[in-house]
């Protein structure tokens, strides 16, 4: 399916409340959200059948919404059970899940107060992120040419569409370089994110990660964060400058679809896959997995 248009798959989107064949689930290109933004999603990994920390997820699409300035005419339970309902007609147990909510089509210009607000969910098979070979032995990053902006700018709590334009720019440029990704700063200077996940690095047997003060504080981050702190490893939450890279010793990204991601190279800085990386990618794949619902998740790590 790699190679297959995503506008052409088989199967089902769930479409404002309705199964839509997938080639059918289609917007007018009037759409608001096309034109200026205004959308907002979710990134979930479904494993073993189960979408891992599914609640958490929807709670941060409908706040997403709110700070976008509208709201998702669903519930959040009702929005949990179509994504469970569509994962099971799709027939796949480990699956990439994208739920989607933007302004439609009804006003065209900067204001839309009366556009409808639309939502679609869609599943489909996605393996690792990134080149399968290349995470096993630390992906290369390049930096970034553009920032994390200013909050006082934009809405850096939300994860929305608009957020992302820099993004996709630094991802392309990264990839043109010969790099798998990019790291990018904030407006400030300080290390901040990657593209699509955060970073994390260890120095004497702590984990640092920059404070996510103008940027998302990942759910998969969070999970990490509770996983180390389980296994008795110091986690610090910083202000990290660059050149602190020089000493630090390991380096992974996080995120849905990067699940944990060692890093072995950041322009030029150089890191090894240590035993700290290696333990938390494994007690993550650990982690998702499916399990009784009465299990605490500090005595899975």
């Amino acid at each position: 399916m790699a190679g297959v248009p995503f506008d052409q798959r088989d199967g089902e989107i769930w479409f404002n409340g309705a199964y839509v064949p997938w080639s059918d689930a289609k917007v007018h290109v009037l759409t608001h959200g096309l034109h200026y933004g205004s959308s907002v999603f979710e990134g979930e990994r479904a494993y073993g059948g189960e979408i891992f920390r599914l609640e958490d997820h929807t709670a941060r699409l409908i706040k997403s919404g709110e700070i976008l300035g509208f709201k998702i005419p669903y519930t959040a339970e009702e929005l949990n059970q179509a994504q469970r309902d569509l994962l099971a007609r799709s027939g796949l147990v480990d699956a990439y899940v994208r739920p989607v909510a933007w302004r439609g089509s009804e006003m065209m210009g900067v204001s839309a107060q009366n556009n409808t607000i639309n939502v679609a969910i869609a599943i489909w098979e996605w393996p690792s992120y990134f080149d399968p070979a290349e995470r096993l032995k630390g992906i290369r990053l390049d930096m970034a040419k553009y920032r994390r902006p200013d909050p006082q700018t934009a809405p850096s709590t939300a994860k929305a569409a608009g957020l992302y334009m820099i993004c996709t720019l630094s991802k392309h440029a990264a990839e043109a370089n010969g790099y798998a990704d990019a790291l990018m700063l904030d407006w400030r200077g300080y290390v901040a994110e990657t593209t699509g996940a955060n970073v994390f690095f260890v120095k004497d047997g702590v984990l640092h990660t920059p404070k996510a003060d103008c940027f998302l504080a990942g759910i998969t981050r969070d999970t990490v964060i509770k996983l180390a702190q389980a296994r008795g490893i110091e986690v610090r939450e910083r202000v990290i400058m660059p050149e602190e890279m020089s000493d630090m010793e390991e380096c992974f990204l996080t995120g849905t679809a990067a699940e944990v991601t060692p890093v072995s190279e950041i322009g030029p800085y150089r890191f090894e896959v240590g035993e700290i990386t290696r333990t938390l990618m494994a007690d993550y794949l650990n982690e998702v997995q499916p399990k009784s619902s009465t299990m605490p998740m500090a005595a899975a790590g």
